[in-house]
């Protein structure tokens, strides 16, 4: 039986699915065929020459969890202490609350009940752009997917890349057996039910400043 799922029209669930790191439920169990169920859906996203060369990690295990927080934070922490550039907008209000939720989720990621990293098979280092963008657009889709998912069903999670710095990605590779000569990692993404399920939409640049027609 499908699991319950909220009441948001589509242009709700579009606006309103956050990185959510300090709203994670660390206490609340998160139900493996409840993940599954989400995959399933985002499993529907389009692949490259409808390749599906991408394999989903889940870790729910305490011990990994912990050493897979750990590699993110050798490069989060630093990351995070440094000094953010400014834009001269509203992203400037953002930034000191951005910060502050983002150190939230490197001190407690170890506790989120299940991580999960995406994996595409091959591998794009040192790729020309066009085929690194048509690499990558055969697995973000399905990730974002996979994240609107958990929204409809009351999850939440946060898009992170700071444990593929450096040797982070080989590191994580090794303690979940991932083949890195194989397969790259798209990401680390908490899953948690959220701590209430009402979120608004965000604070965003307007689209006529962002669009170009025909030319730049």
């Amino acid at each position: 039986m499908p699991s319950e799922t909220l009441d948001l029209t589509l242009d709700e669930l579009l606006t309103t699915t956050r990185s959510v790191r300090k709203r994670l439920d660390l206490e609340k169990p998160v139900p493996r065929d409840v993940v599954m169920e989400c995959l399933d859906l985002a499993l529907q996203a389009p692949t490259g020459s409808n390749s599906q060369g991408w394999q989903f990690v889940f870790v729910d295990d305490d011990e990994k969890k912990k050493a897979i927080a750990d590699i993110y934070r050798t490069a989060a922490t630093p990351y995070l202490d440094a000094p953010k550039p400014t834009y001269g907008d509203s992203r400037d209000e953002r930034t000191p609350l951005v910060v502050d939720s983002a150190k939230y989720l490197n001190d407690h990621l170890h506790e989120v009940p299940i991580m999960m990293i995406p994996c595409l098979e091959g591998r794009p280092d040192g790729a020309p752009a066009g085929m690194s963008a048509g690499y990558w657009g055969s697995l973000l889709p399905a990730v974002w997917s996979f994240m609107l998912a958990l929204r409809s069903r009351g999850l939440g999670s946060a898009w992170t890349t700071l444990h593929l710095v450096g040797d982070g990605e080989k590191q994580a590779a090794e303690i979940l057996g991932i083949p890195f000569d194989k397969y790259a990692q798209g990401g680390l993404f908490p899953i948690a039910y959220t701590k209430g399920t009402e979120f608004k939409k965000a604070k965003r640049l307007p689209a006529e400043q962002l669009s170009h027609w025909n030319s730049w």
